[in-house]
């Protein structure tokens, strides 16, 4: 466990080297909330996406460095024909069983760390005036708290939620109650915001909300 000790505190090391020298902004909200529309249009303006989600589906996806670790902790039946996890499935077991998730999340969280401080510092040195880390769970993790200079939250109604996602991905609406109930309360995520971005509306609206968010940061 040494080696991964050490891996995590060089790559907090790295991300707390970029602390002054650039802008640090953390996007997150629930599921179905909008994080990845809000994170493309930031992109689109010009700023410098880490999304970890994303992250997430490559280190899990065929070839992804935490299939092997996963399979050997898991067994592979969790890995489909393709060499990727069987996301429905690990998520069924780690939602029923909190050891499961803990062995989970000390297999992806290291990974997930490690490549974020990597495109974090490469993004830093492009020239993007800023930089977003959307974290699913930024408010949960404790960690980010720290990291971060301004916390951006993406927000809509829980029904909202609970439609877009069962639309999107194909889950129950059970399933998605799930999802919600094993993240922070909304209420909980509004209060720590210092921006908050609405996406209750249509697209022109929410672009026009980006933008002026978009604006504000460029101040910081």
């Amino acid at each position: 466990m040494a080696s991964t000790h050490s891996n995590l505190d060089s790559v907090q090391a790295g991300l707390k080297a970029l602390k002054g020298a650039i802008p640090l902004i953390g996007l997150t909200g629930g599921i179905g909330s909008g994080k990845t529309a809000v994170s493309d249009m930031l992109g689109e303006l010009g700023a410098g996406i880490i999304d970890t989600d994303l992250i997430s589906h490559q280190i899990t996806a065929p070839g992804g460095k935490a299939i092997p670790l996963i399979a050997k902790a898991f067994g592979a039946d969790f890995i489909d024909a393709q060499g990727a996890l069987i996301r429905p499935k690990m998520r069924t077991v780690v939602f029923e069983n909190p050891g499961a998730r803990k062995v989970l999340e000390q297999i992806t969280h290291p990974l997930i760390q490690e490549e974020t401080s990597k495109q974090a510092i490469e993004l830093a040195k492009s020239g993007a005036p800023y930089l977003v880390f959307v974290v699913p769970l930024l408010i949960e993790s404790g960690s980010w708290a720290k990291l971060i200079d301004y916390l951006v939250v993406v927000d809509c109604p829980e029904e909202t939620q609970i439609q877009r996602v069962m639309q999107r991905n194909n889950m129950t609406r059970s399933d998605v109650e799930n999802v919600l109930k094993a993240q922070t309360s909304r209420n909980a995520r509004l209060a720590a915001a210092n921006a908050v971005i609405e996406n209750q509306g249509g697209l022109d609206e929410l672009k026009s909300e980006v933008l002026k968010l978009h604006q504000q940061l460029l101040k910081i």
